[in-house]
């Protein structure tokens, strides 16, 4: 672990400038660092065994072609890796950052698995896609000639972006339509800036927009514009909206003052960041500052509401998961580093419910493991009698998302979902019940990692591609 710490590639000068020896200046540090953080990363890359069964690639959702860019990478022909690390992947220097390495890539890495210790991937992902921004590498799309077939996307979160960017290199004229005042989804507003820099996400969305793709912002379809007003404006429509109806906790006490949605939190946290006004924060509603933090859940959403409140400078921060740390959904590296920061993990509990008007503590109780489920996975049972109170200023509910009910809201009945409320569509096309309609991402396969959304949206534009050239076709005879 302190390996791969050691191989982040952090911008040591202007992240920790106490570290950056008095008499050398900026520039000499960072020309220095430059070349330190080349010669790790090509060698790493040169530990890649380059073995005959690639299960970094296949165990990658885009079956990046990491041995490959990898060997360019040692060679130091970095414009290579990067353009080929681009061909699979619209975004690698965000996947570089906040994919979890260790459950795919990485953790699939023969080195990994004989002993030696993984291929720091991600790390050298990152390099690479940092490089190419800063020498110029990183072009906007130019189609070689412009379609007049348009395609609008709704939702501005990875999934939309990726399709945007793939239909926009084909000449295909595009729209993305957002609720929010920023592109990015969760990009933007929902991983924090320590995870994921908010110049990266704003430098690519800055590039759609030269690549010729047109963002309405504070557009809420079903409010703003009708969903069938769309449709008579485009050839095709894509649904990307994700999911960001958080799941509920079902308890006495739940709607005490202080007990707060861990999308509100995170997202409070990131507009300040962007220099937004923000009167829930400044207030203290969504400001872990000076205050005993309890999180809810033990997803990566959890872990980044425990590390952001450690940031914001909270007098204690726990985070309480029925389940024990090897059953954890999260990522374990993220576990790690929550855990290094000062994180109190208390396993194997579950809320029951909430004491004060104004939340001042967790009524818990203690769990154990039963017998597995039908997955295989351990079913928690509470211990009789061995229930507490965790006190707590403020708690923060990181349970999940689940899809909002769509065709509710955008007056769209023939709109097939799932029973989980999802868009049902199909896994390869991703076209829905509605000829022309697709979904991605999130709102198409349930809450998933950013990666996923990144493929489906790639397919979804290569389906609808496939479309639009059968209709021009047709057209044509």
């Amino acid at each position: 672990m302190a390996k791969q710490r050691m191989l982040k590639f952090v911008d040591v000068d202007r992240d920790m400038p106490e570290k950056r020896p008095p008499n050398l200046r900026a520039q000499d540090f960072g020309e220095i660092y430059a070349e330190y953080a080349t010669a790790k990363a090509e060698e790493q890359a040169s530990r890649c065994s380059q073995c005959g069964v690639p299960y970094c690639q296949s165990h990658c959702p885009l079956h990046n072609n990491i041995p490959d860019w990898l060997r360019l990478t040692a060679e130091g022909r970095l414009q290579e890796a990067y353009e080929i690390s681009q061909a699979t992947n619209t975004f690698p220097e965000i996947c570089g950052r906040i994919c979890p390495q260790d459950r795919l890539c990485e953790g699939n890495c023969v080195i990994e698995q004989s002993g030696h210790g993984t291929v720091t991937i991600g790390s050298v992902e990152k390099y690479i896609t940092d490089t190419a921004w800063e020498n110029g590498w990183v072009k906007p799309a130019a189609p070689l000639s412009e379609r007049t077939e348009s395609v609008g996307i709704i939702g501005a979160g990875p999934g939309g972006l990726a399709a945007a960017d793939v239909l926009r290199r084909q000449g295909v004229q595009v729209t993305v339509y957002d609720r929010y005042d920023r592109a990015g989804g969760l990009l933007t507003y929902g991983i924090p800036g320590f995870k994921l820099e908010k110049d990266v996400v704003m430098k690519r969305i800055d590039q759609l927009e030269q690549g010729g793709v047109n963002f309405k912002m504070n557009c809420n379809v079903g409010e703003d514009i009708s969903f069938a007003e769309l449709r008579e404006t485009h050839d095709a429509i894509l649904i990307a909206t994700g999911v960001y109806k958080s799941r509920e906790l079902p308890a006495p006490g739940v709607g005490a003052q202080g007990i707060v949605r861990a999308i509100d939190f995170l997202t409070a946290s990131n507009r300040k960041s962007f220099g937004d006004a923000v009167p829930e924060f400044d207030s203290g509603e969504l400001n872990a500052e000076g205050k005993k933090v309890v999180v809810i859940g033990g997803g990566d959403t959890a872990m980044d509401c425990l590390r952001t409140s450690i940031r914001q400078g909270a007098t204690s921060v726990k985070c309480l998961y029925r389940r024990d740390k090897a059953n954890m959904p999260g990522s374990q590296r993220e576990v790690a580093n929550a855990e290094e920061e000062g994180v109190e993990f208390v396993w194997l509990t579950a809320p029951k419910g909430f004491k004060g008007d104004t939340v001042e503590g967790v009524m818990v109780s203690k769990m154990r493991l039963g017998a597995p489920d039908a997955s295989g996975r351990q079913s928690p049972e509470e211990i009789e009698g061995a229930d507490y109170v965790e006190d707590a200023d403020i708690v923060i509910m990181a349970l999940g998302f689940e899809p909002e009910a769509l065709p509710t809201l955008w007056d769209v009945p023939e709109l097939g979902v799932t029973r989980w409320g999802t868009v049902k569509a199909d896994f390869q096309t991703h076209e829905t019940s509605m000829k022309g309609v697709y979904a991605c991402g999130d709102i198409q396969r349930g809450a998933s990692l950013v990666v996923w959304a990144i493929r489906d949206g790639r397919e979804a534009a290569d389906a609808i591609l496939d479309q639009i050239n059968a209709a021009a076709q047709v057209a044509a005879e």
